[in-house]
């Protein structure tokens, strides 16, 4: 059988790394390969590169290297090698020559014109540059020649990889800020924003002094965005700000910009200001340009500063636009009409808006969102439009309010077809916004799973995600796939579920393949093993006569395996007579011509695979042998290389083939025996102790046969013993016995059956990680004859099917450490032997287990209390607990000076505090803590020091709570239980009094605990009102506090409650308060009458306070009697206090007088309740338009069209039903539509409304059939 291949994830040993060089230089670039045959190709810029004068490409074995003479600043690029699947980038940076001098060559007119620095002096002036300058850190000295510059920009994150820097500028030159922004992990396009300030959009300003511009590197996807600065003045400085977005991500950078006023330059040599635009460097190329002499000139005579074009623009009329754009450089007419156009827009205010929408708002999908404006009219209509599209209400999905001068548009559930303009109208204005919608970053809900397939089979992997239509983005070995010509790759979607689909695997697409999205990422690993080869059709043996073509036939599995023939070990060449062919799966050698010398075993072995298929050829030589004569039998071992006693291996299920050549004349008698020495076989017709089997042939012919798998047959000088599919049983000391007439012969075979082991042990797990196992077995029962020469282990998930190699080469232990596994997940394992002849079964699985890793250390471990007998320890849970339950905490301890830790207690304790008791007072001992889980013990949390068992003294405190520090009330039956802490060791002696007298347990019960007392009564009365005293008391220390208790209870009843005086419809009362107030404050009184008829009482008085009152609005003729009740916290009094008296209402004379009403005035001047609403039709279909109106008395309703009154026309019909007007308009044409308004009048005034109406001409109909 053939070993395993251990697979590789890359098909590098050795990656090139960046290198820095400098110009002029040479760079050695070196790559190692696993395979010695690899292919490696060499890439620019993503471009195939070969041997030339630049480059050189050697290879020799795995060993790579590309080499770059003569480096220059434009080899500074982006490098890959690529093997396999495999591709490895690399950078070449470029670095100029230490102390070469950066200036331009004085014949070269199109460079800077200011002179370098003198070396002494470590920084240029900061108003030197006088040409375009690039915004980048700068640098005192070049770097060492081993070390980096120095990175001085701002810590790259988020979207960013390169930020613009602050940098300052003289007025009149140029400066340019540089964004990079790496799109390599993004799925849209960035858009990028700069800002002045914090609100002013610099996109609307490029023109002559900004121009921004935006490039692109598909070989390193970088998007490049420049900020080009021209002609810079001094309100040009300020802060800037640049923002980054792509769909779901954003970034955004703050960089500063100073403007420096300008200096007169000593000794001007104006021959320097006239320059040449050509490009080729030539003098005598381009234009002459002026610009630097106007620049100088400027500087040096005091001039007015320019004025802004835009303020210019804004007062002038619109014949001058064209003049003023020519002369400030102005090219962009078009452009400049339409900022011109907005900024007047702008300084429009606006009438029916108080405040606008905001100009962009976000939203996650999803979600809700309340778009908010004000609008001066509270009555105004408010129409909400989306990209142009009127919105109606539908359902909860927009919502409208209007609450006061405020409008509201609701908008649930926001998705990304919500992603759009938002317009609110009023009237003839519109305030619009934009609406973006932020999608949720996409995860990962089912991983990929790892998985092994044979060579040429299909593989799929899948994942599922957990929105549809996501973008994903498959990776191997960190490569990005993509379809390439051959469609080796293919990407399927289906819903959530993305599949990657390999049609036909090969060795080469072993690997780790990851799909990323842009919330998460899953990788799984394919390992591909070749298919085991099958042979359809074995090569048979021949027997062939003189010149007649003799033809070996065998038929495999697989068509691309070759094979070479071997005829008695040495290989077959193709000659005239010898011809090999191979079509499909059939391999042929015919042999034209047979000679004697053909004859012998020819043996076919596959490329590849270690077995073979044999056969033997053997020649039938015709003759007639006309002299009788007798020759004794012989047994020719030794002619074939064999000694008399052979063994013979045999792999079991294969044929086993005994060819022993033989002569004697006449043809001998040959018997094969199993299971005794030839010398034992007797003769015919004499008894033996009988063989285990035996085969006997006489003149070519079978005579006896033992076993229907076992052929034997004789030729001409050959004795064949044929034994197809070999067993165990087969093992044994095979004997053959050739006799005839003139003698026989014997010889002995040893034959020995080798097999694949038996499947090794049930595995066991014998510990757990957090992602790794050690896994033990036994050896198998019976190593098939040949020694164990390792073990293969596979494992699984408990819940999955597919099984994972785990080693690819026998591991000769039998105790085995699996790794890379997911902690909390359940697997099985199981174990192939391995020996010379193949691989067993596998063995039974073994029990399901779970990595899982022991937690870390419990946190805070620390002494909570101290005697001298007992110590309290508690702690915090740990910081990781894993994936799987925590079961318990062990405590321990150690005395000091000794290494045995002893348990604290027996088992493991859930709670995070535990109290050892019966220590040793005096004892110096050292305490830890672990975390248990299924993994074992976590790492032990210890005290930072040894703790000495002896109580500490703590002066006794009493800890009286704040509602305890007022007076307690209570009514009288209900439960009193206070409960008050205390601090103080040894453990103090608690004393309660009252009134300084001590407590009686039949009149209070107390409770002492070490840190606390409770005082219980259970149920109050009157008597327990009063001061209670607590004392903690620790030897002649002591500590005291006292609680204040009032029992409160119903009052009594008011007493002497009389009446002192009747007149008119009043009575006056008086009484006195009650003796018992109920321990408490009287709060008021309750006074009630009754008339003594009924003698139903009804409530004069509430919460009254004095004791006196006045009943009045009594009835005349009545007579009534009184009642009090008196009113504490409590509540009523139970008994009330009477009037011994009655009062009764005289009647007198009374004269009615009717009272008078002042007419209400219903009139109301006419109010438009519905307007009318503008409208578009089509000619010659009847329309209506309507409003309702409101008004008292009835307003007269007058029709205008134009503002001409048309209620006499016939064309129009106007009707009135309960306050809606209706204008009909009877086929309009054309000439109908107009401003109409309905006016309405009556006495108390008048009111207006009116709409536009638009008629649409109708489309004819042959018109209609030309545009389908």
């Amino acid at each position: 059988m053939p070993e395993p291949v251990k697979k590789t994830v890359s098909a590098f040993a050795k990656k090139p790394k960046t290198q820095e060089a400098e110009e002029g230089s040479s760079v050695l670039f070196e790559a190692e390969t696993e395979k010695p045959d690899a292919k490696v190709k060499w890439q620019c810029n993503s471009k195939d590169i070969a041997t030339g004068d630049k480059y050189v490409i050697t290879a020799a074995g795995n060993k790579h290297s590309l080499a770059i003479k003569a480096i220059t600043k434009e080899d500074a690029n982006v490098y890959a090698v690529i093997a396999g699947g495999s591709k490895v980038k690399f950078d070449l940076k470029v670095v100029s020559k230490p102390g070469a001098p950066v200036q331009a060559p004085a014949d070269a007119p199109g460079k800077s014109d200011v002179e370098p620095a003198p070396p002494t002096d470590p920084a240029p002036p900061a108003a030197a540059p006088t040409g375009e300058q690039l915004v980048v850190p700068a640098q005192d000295a070049p770097p060492a020649e081993d070390a980096q510059p120095p990175d001085t920009r701002q810590d790259l994150t988020g979207l960013f990889t390169e930020k613009p820097t602050s940098g300052d500028v003289t007025v009149g030159e140029n400066i340019t800020f540089v964004a990079k922004v790496c799109a390599e992990s993004l799925l849209k396009k960035p858009t990028i924003k700069w800002f002045k300030g914090k609100w002013m959009d610099l996109a609307s300003k490029s023109g002559k002094h900004l121009q921004l511009k935006e490039t692109y590197d598909r070989s390193t996807k970088v998007y490049t965005f420049e900020m080009q600065i021209i002609a810079a003045k001094a309100n040009f400085a300020g802060a800037y700000r640049c923002e980054v977005a792509s769909r779901d991500k954003f970034d955004s950078c703050n960089f500063d910009l100073a403007v420096h006023e300008a200096c007169a330059t000593e000794g001007f040599d104006i021959r320097t200001a006239f320059r040449r635009t050509g490009a080729d460097g030539k003098e005598d190329s381009g234009e002459l340009d002026f610009s630097t002499l106007l620049k100088k000139r400027a500087v040096q005579v005091n001039a007015e500063p320019d004025s802004d074009v835009w303020n210019i623009l804004c007062s002038a009329p619109s014949s001058e636009y064209e003049k003023i754009a020519f002369e400030n450089g102005i090219t962009d007419l078009r452009g400049m009409l339409k900022r011109l156009k907005k900024m007047k827009k702008e300084e429009k205010k606006s009438a029916a808006f108080t405040k606008k929408l905001d100009p962009a708002y976000q939203v996650k999908k999803g979600h809700k969102i309340k778009l908010a404006i004000e609008v001066a009219n509270q009555d105004v209509e408010v129409k909400w439009l989306k990209n142009g599209v009127d919105l109606h209400p539908t359902g909860s999905k927009y919502i409208f309010e209007s609450v006061g001068n405020m409008r509201y548009l609701t908008i649930n559930h926001c998705s990304l077809a919500d992603d759009a303009t938002y317009s609110c109208v009023v009237g003839e204005e519109k305030c619009t916004t934009e609406l973006f919608v932020q999608e949720p970053p996409i995860t990962i809900v089912k991983n990929l799973e790892d998985q092994m397939v044979m060579d040429g089979e299909r593989v799929e992997l899948m994942c599922e995600v957990s929105e549809e239509g996501a973008n994903v983005k498959w990776e191997k070995d960190g490569v990005e796939l993509t379809r390439d010509e051959s469609f080796k790759y293919r990407f399927k979607k289906d819903g959530c579920k993305h599949v990657l689909i390999i049609n036909e695997a090969t060795k080469e697409d072993c690997g780790h393949y990851k799909v990323k999205t842009n919330g998460g990422e899953s990788m799984a690993e394919i390992l591909v093993q070749e298919k085991d080869l099958e042979v359809y059709q074995s090569i048979a043996d021949l027997t062939v006569k003189a010149k007649d073509q003799a033809v070996f036939k065998c038929e495999v599995s697989d068509e691309k395996v070759r094979g070479t023939w071997y005829k008695n070990g040495v290989e077959v060449k193709p000659d005239a007579r010898v011809n090999i062919t191979h079509i499909g799966r059939n391999h042929k050698l015919t042999i034209d011509d047979v000679k004697p010398e053909d004859e012998g075993d020819y043996t076919f072995v596959p490329d590849g695979h270690a077995f073979n298929l044999s056969a033997k050829l053997n020649f039938l030589d015709v003759k007639i042998d006309f002299v009788p004569r007798q020759d004794p039998p012989k047994i020719h071992l030794d002619c074939m290389g064999r000694t008399a006693d052979s063994t013979i291996v045999v792999v079991a299920g294969n044929k086993l083939r005994l060819d022993v050549p033989i002569t004697g004349d006449p043809a001998p008698t040959v018997i094969w025996t199993k299971g005794e020495k030839a010398s034992s076989v007797k003769p015919d017709g004499e008894e033996t102790e009988g063989p285990a089997s035996s085969w006997t042939l006489k003149h070519g012919e079978v005579v006896t046969e033992g076993d229907s798998r076992v052929h034997v047959e004789t030729t001409k000088g050959h004795c064949i013993f044929t034994i197809e599919g070999a067993e165990r049983q087969d093992e044994g000391l095979y004997s053959v016995v050739v006799r005839n007439p003139a003698g026989e012969d014997t010889a002995d075979i040893n034959v020995k059956v080798v097999d694949v082991p038996d499947p090794p042990q049930t595995p066991r797990v014998l510990s757990v990680g957090e992602e790794s196992c050690v896994v033990q077995w036994d050896p198998p029962l019976f190593d098939g004859g040949q020694p164990i020469i390792g073990y293969v282990l596979e494992r699984k998930k408990k819940k999955s099917y597919r099984w994972m190699r785990l080693n690819f080469d026998p591991y000769l232990d039998t105790t085995f450490e699996a790794k890379r596994m997911i902690e909390g997940m359940e697997y099985e394992m199981r174990v192939y032997a391995v020996n010379g002849i193949g691989m067993s079964r596998h063995s039974p699985a073994s029990q399901p287990f779970v990595p899982v890793a022991p937690t870390s250390e419990p946190i805070g471990l620390c002494v909570d209390d101290i005697s001298d007998t007992t110590i309290s320890l508690k702690w915090r849970p740990p910081e990781r607990i894993g994936s799987v339950e925590l079961e318990g905490y062990g405590v321990e301890y150690c005395k000091e000076g000794t290494d045995e830790w002893i348990p604290a207690i027996q088992g493991l304790t859930d709670r995070t505090s535990l109290m050892i008791r019966d220590l040793t007072t005096g004892d110096k001992l050292q305490f830890r803590v672990r975390a248990f889980n299924m993994a074992g013990p976590s790492a032990a949390s210890t005290l930072a020091q040894p703790v000495t068992i002896r109580e500490i003294m703590q002066r006794p405190r009493i800890m009286i709570p704040r509602n305890l520090r007022q007076t307690l009330v209570k009514t009288v039956g209900e439960t009193v239980n206070l409960m008050i802490k205390f601090q103080g060791k040894p453990r103090p002696k608690v004393i309660w009094s009252k009134d300084g007298e001590p407590l009686s347990p039949t009149f209070a019960s107390v409770r002492n605990s070490e840190v606390d007392t409770i005082l219980f009564i259970r149920k109050t009365e009157r008597t327990h009102s009063g001061k209670y005293d607590l004392q903690v008391q620790i030897e002649n220390v002591e500590d005291k506090a006292n609680i204040t208790l009032q029992v409160v209870d119903l009052p009594g009843a008011p007493e002497a409650l009389k009446i002192t005086d009747v007149w008119g419809f009043n009575v006056a009362l008086e009484w006195k308060p009650p003796k018992d107030n109920g321990n408490c404050e009287i709060t008021g009184y309750t006074i009630q009458k009754a008339d003594k008829k009924t003698m139903e009482w009804f409530t004069v008085y509430e919460q009254y306070r004095r004791t006196n009152c006045v009943a009045s609005d009594l009835i005349m003729g009545n007579e009534y009697v009184f009642r009090a009740f008196a009113i504490n916290q409590v509540g009523l009094s139970l008994e009330p206090c009477n009037t011994t008296d009655s009062a009764y209402i005289q009647k007198t004379a009374m004269e009615y007088k009717p009272p008078s009403y002042k007419d209400h005035d219903f009139s109301q001047a006419p109010k438009f309740t519905h307007p009318l609403v503008n409208r578009s039709i089509i000619a010659g279909y009847s329309t209506t338009i309507s409003c309702s109106v409101r008004g008292s008395p009835k307003p007269k309703v007058t029709w205008f069209k134009n503002k001409m009154d048309i209620s006499n026309e016939a064309k129009y019909r106007m009707l009135s039903k309960q306050g809606v007007l209706t204008l009909e308009i009877r086929k309009p044409c054309t000439f109908d539509g107009g401003v109409y308004m309905c006016r309405a009048v009556n006495d108390s005034g008048e009111d207006i409304v009116e709409c536009k109406l638009e008629v649409r001409s109708q489309v004819p109909k042959e018109e209609k059939k030309k545009e389908d």
